[in-house]
């Protein structure tokens, strides 16, 4: 509400000068009429966020009960409008254990949630839980996901040279660096081509230069991890702490 009011004083202070006082009138009326709506959107979108955390511990609670400290959190949200979630084909939710303590420090077993959304989950009503697919993937998981993934994308396929280049490496843009070097280019392709390898009984991936895709088999959906999603979660796994 601060920045709203902060906002509406800028632009009154910016608006010219007519002659006639009911002109100014309109067009302050008209933008506070705008950042009101401003305001709406932001607030709808922390209430997503809200909602999205309390459910994704609603499951998490539901089917791990060995889980009973951690924290959970996602970044999805930050920074979005309604449209730009509306079309987010992945939730991703960071999840850390520690052990309760004045202050405690999340120093312990890290897991990431992906929820993967179908068309329509994101109505007038709200989020359609329904529409979500969840998968709780731990460290060892996700390492065997990002070596078929490198593998797919690179034409890589010792096994244990892209596993141990993942752990001693990051994922970037074009292909997995150690420390200045590129260690696995990543093959370039246009927007329209993709390669594809079956991954598991629930997924395959697909490989494209803008993403990972992840085809649902159980109901046929077809759903993307941005590459600076998958930069971000490769880090949580494997930054120190």
């Amino acid at each position: 509400m601060k920045k709203l009011i902060t906002l509406l004083t800028i632009i009154s202070l910016l608006l010219p000068k007519h002659s006639h006082a009911q002109d100014n009138g309109a067009v302050v009326a008209g933008a506070v009429g705008a950042l009101a709506a401003i305001g709406a959107g932001v607030a709808a979108v922390e209430q997503m966020k809200e909602r999205a955390e309390l459910t994704a511990t609603e499951w998490l609670l539901a089917n791990n009960p060995e889980m009973t400290s951690f924290s959970l959190k996602t970044l999805d949200f930050d920074g979005k409008k309604l449209k730009d979630m509306s079309s987010t084909s992945v939730i991703t939710f960071k999840i850390q254990e520690f052990i309760p303590a004045d202050n405690p420090e999340l120093d312990g077993k890290k897991q990431v949630l992906l929820g993967f959304t179908s068309h329509g989950w994101i109505n007038e009503y709200g989020i359609d839980f329904n529409k979500i697919k969840w998968f709780l993937i731990d460290k060892p998981e996700w390492t065997r996901m990002m070596v078929a993934y490198v593998r797919v994308a690179s034409g890589e396929w010792v096994n244990t040279h892209v596993e141990e280049t993942l752990t001693q490496g990051k994922i970037v843009n074009k292909g997995v660096r150690v420390k200045s070097k590129m260690a696995i280019p990543f093959y370039k392709l246009s927007g329209d081509m993709y390669v594809v390898t079956d991954y598991s009984d629930d997924m395959k991936f697909i490989y494209n230069e803008r993403s990972l895709g992840i085809f649902l088999k159980a109901t046929k959906d077809l759903v993307q991890i941005k590459r600076g999603s998958l930069i971000e979660l490769h880090e949580f796994f494997f930054e120190e702490g």
